[in-house]
């Protein structure tokens, strides 16, 4: 079993001095009884997160991550008691959120024996990206969110520890508990004595008190109908195109560093008009937001919190609520003219706070959206104090932060109120362009200081100003933002008579982006009235006799005014079954009483009737049947030149039944032809508009992928042995998560998981062998594999599971496409577009950078899978190579200009390319037998079948 990675062997070393240490120390305090059992259903506000996960747009966007520098000698067997024991206090640290008919409900789960600090080695300088990277791992609300411990140790007395949970079971006023009853905890377990604290309130209590008090709301409900009538969300000034950096970030901040003076002015501001240095703060939000945009009406949100009394002293939870606050700034007030305004339709806001936000939102309808479902509140504003830092006895604790990486709303004001006062504008990234926010952010923070010089300055004479308008491109907008994205070659966008437009693209070359990252593309950068319906990708744009694009030949363009066909009617019965009458084809959801949760179900619904990706998002974005049919249309004309296959939910599977994923990549592909030679019954996971690829005699498909977790919980679950071979390649986080959820629902049979020797890094020797530890640096695709590794290898054998076998192979050479594309693309790509274009090659010499050889490993695709279905019955309980062989670069090179018929000259250089910086050879004993090549399958013939046959 692979524990020999740095994260493996420092858990083994901390789990080994707890264990030595357990009979010194009592056993933490067992948690206290709660007062009711069972599932519980959620709070409002746990409503909306629970929510803004099913419609795809959590992300990392509510992971809170808790990060704090220990200067000190830290007791990780203390730490590790003390977060177990705080976990065991607060059952909203250990809460699974389920659905049953449609309706979410929470459950807690058993207090842990132990929670598990997994401890890096790491120089502090380098903390930054592996904090980022833990923070932006996505939770799987259905398994439990569970908070997340990282230790990095930096030196013996120096550590970051990084404690990340879901805003789903925390607010900001929870951490203050948090930090506090942990170093309660520490203190004791340090010393070996229990803790002694009052058992908590437990938040499903709140929860269920909440709901029992819902027939209470009515009346606050119809004050907020009547306070925000009319009003329409803000229109902010689009980005013109997408980010540059391709959208790493979804999130930015400009902070301005403000006059120690300033916040103390603002405050003596609000004294004299008898309000707080929050609403002075807010006043101020609202005056650059009217400048910004020039709007008068407009609406900001702030955090309200329903902490009340003596019984939520100590809860753990989410207890906040957003308050719409809306202000009228016309008439050119003066600032301390606006500051009465904020205040009095502030504390308008705070005699009905106990109406939750999502429930102000039912009772507005379509009202509280734009066209393209934006909700009401897309700009809030709060003053921020100093954070908070955990406190252990004997270190001293420093804040750390965690860059922001996801926005949660479009922009946001906050007054920094500490020793160093800054004003800080955060906003989302597609929502307003760098430029721009740098310009309000400099505008924020000159208009903070003027207001404080100077309170009677009227709005027209503050800082600040609207961005330049952007000039229009010749061409439908969206035409043009397609065409300007570096992964596209020629896009067209057309609006046939009676349905909604749609635009078509041709991408430069295979792994471009998908057609939803195009359309969110052009969703946040572009009005709604602009943004197509659907993205269709084309391997070629058809066109008439003049060079236009040529409608009768695209797909999904309807032929006639209200749509029609089998996914018309479907979606027509979907908005009957759920809103309770028959929608027109253009009808608002949100005017025939739609919400969030409705077009959860609908999306749902849809999907498995029609066995096409959908998610509640698209359902809120599309809104009219109409659209929502244009979309599935869209969607099913990208497997349209295909034969149709019918992707059933798997019949009662057949004894041996082998769940394979990945099946239509290149390894998948091949494991799924061993295994129908093998005679044995599979079960292959793949997405709906993918069935067709993998569906055969032999095979069942089950609708799923990486992301839908419950679909691979289920997929695994049906099955009696697993093959897992797919794999993002980009998206760690993802990786890692899908593995997690599969081995939670893997209970029987093997389990074989391919892996690659990315896993071993930078080894010190060229030889490396089976098993060995990995030598740094280590890349995230390569921690990722060990991560995955990791997992399956630690639950191998329990509860009863079978053997678990982690194969890593190196480059995968096969006749399939997606092996092609890899070779013309990938690692390898620098040899085969320098030949085919044929241009100069240059490889590293023998002895360049004092290294006696450069290549690579190398396995066939087939030999590949008759390693990985030999382990179903052979399992090697760990990890074992799968390499058929290994050749030089020079090698490498000179057959793809003989395969390819180039010219290009070879030269020997000692500089290495970073692609060919690879010198290490892999033994492969274990799996040996499987490996020996058959007939055309040596190197030279099989790339031969993957560069001479497709190329043209």
């Amino acid at each position: 079993m692979a524990t020999d990675t740095p994260a493996a062997a420092a858990l083994q070393e901390e789990l080994l001095r707890r264990a030595r240490s357990r009979a010194a120390r009592p056993a933490p305090a067992p948690a206290p009884e709660a007062v009711h059992h069972g599932p519980a259903p959620l709070s409002h506000a746990q409503r909306r997160m629970w929510l803004m996960d099913r419609l795809g747009q959590g992300s990392a966007s509510y992971s809170v991550p808790f990060a704090t520098r220990l200067r000190g000698p830290l007791d990780l067997d203390a730490l590790a008691a003390a977060l177990t024991s705080l976990v065991g206090r607060h059952e909203i640290l250990r809460t699974r959120y389920g659905q049953q008919d449609g309706e979410p409900y929470q459950e807690v789960l058993p207090a842990p024996e132990a929670m598990a600090l997994r401890v890096v080695e790491t120089a502090a300088d380098g903390a930054g990206a592996l904090l980022a990277e833990e923070a932006h791992r996505p939770f799987d609300l259905a398994a439990g969110p569970v908070p997340r411990a990282l230790v990095l140790r930096h030196g013996p007395q120096d550590h970051t520890l990084l404690l990340t949970f879901h805003h789903i079971a925390l607010d900001g006023a929870s951490l203050e508990t948090v930090a506090g009853e942990l170093a309660e905890l520490y203190s004791a377990a340090a010393r070996g004595a229990a803790a002694e604290q009052p058992a908590p309130p437990q938040y499903a209590d709140f929860a269920r008190r909440e709901q029992a008090a819902a027939d209470r709301l009515e009346e606050g409900l119809r004050h907020w109908e009547g306070r925000l009538e009319g009003v329409t969300p803000l229109r902010l000034p689009r980005p013109a195109g997408p980010p540059t950096d391709g959208g790493t970030r979804s999130a930015g901040t400009h902070s301005t560093p403000l006059d120690p003076r300033v916040p103390a002015a603002l405050r003596e501001l609000g004294r004299q008009h008898r309000a707080t240095l929050f609403t002075v703060a807010l006043a101020a939000a609202f005056a650059a937001l009217h400048r910004f945009t020039g709007q008068d009406d407009l609406v900001i949100g702030v955090a309200g919190t329903h902490r009340q009394g003596a019984e939520m002293r100590g809860l753990v939870g989410l207890c906040v609520n957003t308050l719409p606050v809306r202000v009228n700034t016309a008439g050119d007030p003066s600032f301390t003219a606006l500051v009465e305004r904020v205040r009095e339709a502030l504390l308008d806001a705070q005699q009905c706070r106990e109406v939750p936000f999502d429930l102000i939102l039912e009772r507005l309808g379509a009202a509280a959206r734009d066209t393209d479902g934006t909700p009401l509140i897309r700009v809030t504003a709060d003053v921020l104090g100093a954070p908070t830092t955990l406190r252990l006895p004997g270190t001293v604790g420093e804040y750390v932060e965690v860059g922001p990486g996801e926005a949660k709303f479009d922009l946001s004001f906050g007054l920094v109120d500490t020793d160093a006062p800054a004003a800080l504008v955060q906003y989302g990234r597609t929502a307003l362009d760098e430029e721009a926010a740098a310009g309000l952010g400099a505008h924020y923070a000159a208009l903070l200081t003027a207001v404080a010089d100077e309170p009677a300055l009227r709005l027209s004479r503050l800082p600040g100003a609207a961005p330049a308008p952007r000039d229009e491109t010749v061409g439908h907008p969206a035409e043009a933002l397609l065409r300007s994205h570096p992964g596209v070659a020629e896009a067209a966008v057309l609006e046939p008579a009676g349905g909604p437009l749609l635009a078509y693209a041709v991408l430069r070359e295979i792994g471009g982006p998908t057609s939803s990252e195009l359309r969110s593309l052009l969703r946040d950068a572009l009005a709604p009235e602009q943004v197509p319906a659907a993205v269709t990708l084309l391997d070629a744009l058809p066109r008439t006799a003049d060079g236009t694009a040529d409608p009768s030949r695209l797909p999904g363009m309807p032929s006639a005014p209200a749509p029609e066909g089998a996914r018309a009617e479907a979606v027509t019965e979907g908005f009957t079954a759920l809103l309770g009458r028959p929608p027109r084809p253009d009808d608002d959801f949100f005017l025939l009483g739609g919400h969030s949760l409705i077009a959860v179900q609908l999306a749902e619904r849809l999907r498995l009737a029609l066995k096409l990706p959908l998610t509640g998002l698209d359902i809120l974005q599309a809104r009219t049947p109409r659209a929502v049919t244009a979309l599935l249309d869209a969607r099913a004309a990208e497997r349209a030149a295909a034969p149709s296959v019918t992707t059933a939910r798997p019949r009662r599977t057949r004894e041996g039944t082998v769940l394979v994923t990945g099946g239509t990549g290149g390894v998948g592909a091949f494991a799924l032809r061993e295994l129908a030679a093998r005679g044995r019954p599979v079960l292959a996971l793949a997405r709906p508009e993918s069935a067709h690829l993998v569906a055969g005699d032999g095979v069942d498909v089950i609708e799923g992928d990486l992301t839908d977790l419950d679909g691979l919980r289920k997929a695994v679950d049906s099955a009696d042995a697993v093959i897992h071979a797919a794999c993002t390649f980009t998206r760690a986080e993802v990786d890692v998560t899908a593995m997690a959820a599969m081995v939670g629902a893997w209970s029987r049979g093997p389990f074989v998981f391919v892996s690659s020797v990315d896993a071993y890094g930078h080894p010190a020797g060229e030889w490396v062998a089976e098993e060995s530890a990995p030598g740094q640096p280590l890349s995230p695709y390569g921690q990722a594999k060990l991560d995955c590794e990791a997992l399956l290898l630690q639950a191998a054998g329990s509860q009863g599971r079978g053997g678990a076998s982690a194969v890593r192979s190196p480059l995968v050479w096969g006749p399939h496409q997606r092996l092609r594309d890899q070779l013309r693309w990938g690692a390898t790509g620098v040899l085969y577009q320098a030949a085919r274009e044929g241009r100069p090659i240059a490889v590293p010499r023998p002895g360049a950078g004092g290294h006696a050889w450069y290549g690579a490993a190398w396995v066939h695709a087939a030999a590949l899978a008759r390693s990985v279905v030999s382990c179903l019955d052979s399992p090697v309980h760990g990890v074992a190579n799968a390499v058929s062989g290994h050749v030089t670069w020079r090698d490498l090179a000179v057959t793809l200009t003989e395969l390819l018929g180039s010219d290009s000259e070879i030269l020997e250089t000692d500089e290495v390319h970073p692609d060919l910086d690879h010198r290490w050879h892999y033994h492969s004993d274990r799996l040996s037998p499987s490996l020996r090549l058959q007939p055309g399958e040596d190197w030279r013939s099989v790339l031969a079948a993957m560069a001479g046959p497709s190329e043209g």
